[in-house]
């Protein structure tokens, strides 16, 4: 029999957030986020989103037995986890009353993939919702999509990695598709393509554009929260996209403030000091969070220095926008040029794009002038409730 108990509590968390460890223990492409900072999401006080949501973590454990002949306690093993979230401001912008489930994972047993889904559902039939979606979670910048393709790729520290069988769970317990994420696996050229330089610089001549210098740190901050209001107008029309709140976005600018300089990021402004197109990398922090096992301590916070600031063959690209009235003007391409010198520059080899809707022609396009592979497939999976 399978058991399922809420986790409340820190330990308790802990144990939700450290349970992919053991399940991925020996799997080489698994790569675990920031644990503390995971927890914190769901401690009191601790993230912004619980303004205007509420959710539950649940834990699947099988029973406890005493062994009789000698008085043992055995049992009680984590075998699956699942969180459900309940976005308020998602529901009125998008007229559904749907749950979100998050951090699914489970042992390939169909009685614990069960057990855990009909948890999620129960509470959301408690809080009257018509459908349960995901994987999600409380805003566009958390993980999302369960991985349906690309199981023998290494993972990014900021997306979801998952068996093969899980697909078949979902289907068997009535979840079909909503919406499908790609991700490509670009290759670094040799030298910036001639064409995405001429189309770049025409569009600085037209725009009046240039890229900001970032070494000043003082002023970082502020670009940052320049960026999160761009990405607050263009990200809006985008599946399950709401706009984040001012203290979100406070949390995000402490958050990426270590990923941001001039190595990696490109913040176009024009000659009116308005940002008019972003797009933020890095170095990729897979291999540094594999060893470090999501801690930065005792050594967790070395591993993820010398990926930041030491020689890195892959960079991870997180977000890329354009002012919507701008769109088909270049400056995706303005964009791009600057970030492929600064690879170049850096010895890298391939760049990973993260997840991109499949109907979200205007990014996909942009690609269009690199060598690339769609390596991997994720997906929102969505369940209509009786």
């Amino acid at each position: 029999m399978i058991r399922i108990v809420e986790a409340k509590t820190k330990q308790e968390l802990t144990k939700f957030f450290t349970f992919p460890n053991k399940l991925y223990k020996s799997n080489p492409y698994y790569v675990t986020d920031m644990i503390d900072s995971q927890v914190n999401d769901w401690l009191p006080g601790k993230n912004p989103a619980m303004e205007f949501c509420e959710g539950k973590c649940f834990l699947a454990l099988t029973d406890e037995k005493v062994v009789p002949s000698c008085g043992r306690v055995e049992g009680g093993e984590i075998v699956g986890r699942i969180a459900a979230i309940l976005n308020r401001r998602a529901n009125e912008k998008f007229g559904k009353n749907y749950m979100i489930f998050s951090h699914i994972d489970f042992i390939d047993d169909a009685e614990v993939s069960a057990a855990l889904l009909a948890a999620v559902e129960a509470y959301a039939k408690e809080k009257g919702c018509t459908a349960v979606h995901g994987p999600m979670g409380f805003s566009d910048m958390d993980r999302e999509g369960m991985l349906i393709h690309g199981f023998d790729q290494l993972g990014q520290f900021y997306t979801y990695y998952n068996f093969p069988y899980y697909m078949d769970h979902m289907e068997r317990f009535g979840y079909v598709k909503e919406v499908d994420w790609v991700e490509y696996a670009v290759k670094v050229p040799e030298s910036v393509p001639e064409n995405l330089k001429r189309i770049a610089d025409r569009a600085r001549e037209r725009q009046k554009l240039h890229v900001v210098d970032l070494s000043d740190k003082k002023k970082v901050p502020q670009y940052i929260r320049d960026v999160f209001g761009l990405y607050n107008e263009t990200y809006t029309v985008l599946f399950g996209m709401v706009p984040l709140t001012q203290a979100q976005i406070d949390k995000y600018v402490h958050e990426f403030l270590p990923l941001i300089s001039n190595r990696s990021a490109a913040f176009v402004y024009n000659d009116k000091d308005e940002l008019l197109a972003f797009g933020i990398g890095g170095p990729s922090l897979a291999r540094a969070n594999q060893k470090s096992k999501g801690r930065m301590l005792p050594i967790g916070w070395f591993h993820l220095l010398r990926a930041l600031y030491g020689k890195n063959e892959r960079w991870d690209m997180f977000l890329i926008a354009v002012r919507p009235e701008l769109k088909g003007a270049g400056l995706n391409f303005v964009v791009l040029e600057y970030l492929c010198q600064q690879a170049i520059k850096a010895g890298v080899a391939v760049a990973e794009t993260g997840p991109q809707l499949e109907e979200n022609v205007n990014v996909l396009a942009s690609w269009r002038m690199f060598e690339k592979e769609q390596h991997k497939r994720r997906r929102c999976w969505v369940k209509e409730l009786s």
